[in-house]
């Protein structure tokens, strides 16, 4: 069956939900450059104003997933790992990982860089000259293996949907989307193989969910999605109304 991006953007324009298979096709689209920039803006604004329902959000996390490689992993251990939804001063993967290495867990952690007024886990890594994060998903699995956890860049092969798409809502004031946050965040972390997740999603002026109530939806968007992916999935909705750490900056 043929698709059209502008079909598919009219529809979501609409206030109608697109089909898996078309939702599928404008992944691939994205991840191999046949969706235009424009197209993909006005396909992100379109979900911002409009959303996906739960099945389109659904559909649009596993065929983002499913754009790229999915890894599988065969270790005597849980493969698990932890997502924060962004905010200031954010540390915590940088100890946990290790943490849950020590414990037995594999963490294949792949993150993200800064959004919107947020730093991300990689652009702190980096400020460590000679720091690579930029690992293939050979690397991923050889480091993930060998010291129990890795964190890193989605690969051009992780989710590359997600990754064109993360830097047109960066740039289109569509970052505060419930379907297209759920998707990005769990289109990478569903291709790393986790066996399980957990989710701290922020609270408060310093973060993207101002109130609770909207904390708490996109929390339930999260787990809701991951699950019918096949995800175990907790979330956590935590205070962001002042900084995490004693200084800010990568």
């Amino acid at each position: 069956m043929s698709f059209d991006a502008r079909a598919i953007i009219a529809q979501v324009r609409g206030g109608d939900t697109p089909s898996g298979a078309a939702l599928s096709w404008f992944a691939n689209g994205l991840a191999d450059g046949q969706i235009s920039d424009a197209q993909a803006g006005a396909f992100a604004m379109a979900v911002c104003l409009n959303g996906l329902g739960t099945d389109g959000r659904v559909n649009l996390t596993c065929a983002m997933r499913d754009s790229g490689d999915c890894l599988q992993w065969d270790f005597d251990g849980p493969v698990l790992d932890k997502h924060s939804t962004g905010g200031v001063g954010d540390c915590v993967s940088l100890v946990l990982a290790p943490l849950l290495a020590a414990a037995g867990v594999y963490v294949p952690m792949i993150s993200g860089r800064g959004l919107g007024h947020t730093g991300g886990t990689l652009d702190k890594l980096e400020a460590i000259p000679g720091l690579n994060v930029d690992l293939d998903t050979d690397r991923l699995r050889s480091v993930v293996g060998q010291v129990g956890c890795a964190i890193a860049s989605a690969s051009a092969r992780i989710a590359p949907a997600d990754k064109r798409l993360y830097a047109i809502r960066d740039v289109t004031s569509t970052v505060e989307s419930l379907d297209l946050i759920t998707a990005s965040i769990l289109s990478k972390k569903l291709a790393a193989g986790l066996q399980g997740l957990i989710l701290d999603v922020k609270c408060g002026s310093g973060a993207f969910m101002k109130s609770p109530k909207a904390a708490k939806e996109l929390a339930t968007c999260l787990v809701e999605t991951a699950k019918s992916a096949g995800c175990k999935t907790a979330a956590l909705v935590t205070d962001m109304d002042q900084p995490l750490a004693p200084a800010l900056g990568n």
